[in-house]
């Protein structure tokens, strides 16, 4: 039972990372609020396929040890899609942008969070991962009731959005590196 939780444990940083981009693209939403709309398609579809990238490494490496690892890896593979998908079509209208990342963050959402609760029992802190999720399903869904909102509205949603799914993966990530410490000193002191 313990080798998931030191593994689990053991790549805390990887959530640091994807937090702290996820933070960092809003803030600058926010810091640059004139960003034309190719901009923030290229940005947007950049930070997706970096936090797929991200996921699938994360989903990969535990594949061996938690049972269900493969909601990660669809969480990852439809963060890679959309933002290839982004990428290649910058040309395509606010509405149809819209729809991309209401789904994905819907999706990805609802994927997070089976994954926390398949994790209850080897995390502490799988609230914070059930958290993300419902944050991003309700991004994604006021994108949907929303579609006629201005592209600022757009930028200013993403962009708050960014910032708390990203510190709520930093506080994840500071748990699995706490409880990473704790399970070191306690196997040291046996």
């Amino acid at each position: 039972m313990k080798a998931p939780r030191n593994s689990l444990t053991r790549y805390w940083w990887l959530l640091l990372i994807r937090g702290m981009a996820a933070t960092i693209f809003g803030i600058a939403a926010f810091a640059w609020p004139g960003l034309t709309l190719a901009v923030l398609i290229l940005l947007f579809g950049a930070w997706m396929l970096v936090d797929g990238v991200f996921a699938i490494a994360n989903s990969i490496r535990y594949r061996d040890r938690i049972e269900k690892w493969w909601l990660w890896l669809l969480d990852g593979v439809l963060g890679v899609v959309v933002g290839m998908l982004t990428l290649f079509m910058p040309g395509v209208t606010a509405f149809v942008l819209l729809m991309f990342i209401a789904g994905w963050a819907i999706i990805g959402g609802a994927l997070r969070i089976l994954a926390a609760i398949q994790l209850r029992k080897q995390i502490r802190g799988e609230w914070l991962m059930i958290l993300s999720g419902a944050l991003s399903i309700m991004f994604g869904g006021l994108f949907i009731m929303l579609p006629v909102a201005g592209i600022l509205s757009l930028v200013w949603l993403i962009g708050l959005w960014a910032i708390f799914f990203g510190a709520v993966l930093i506080a994840l990530a500071v748990q699995m590196r706490r409880q990473g410490k704790e399970l070191l000193a306690n196997s040291a002191t046996r």
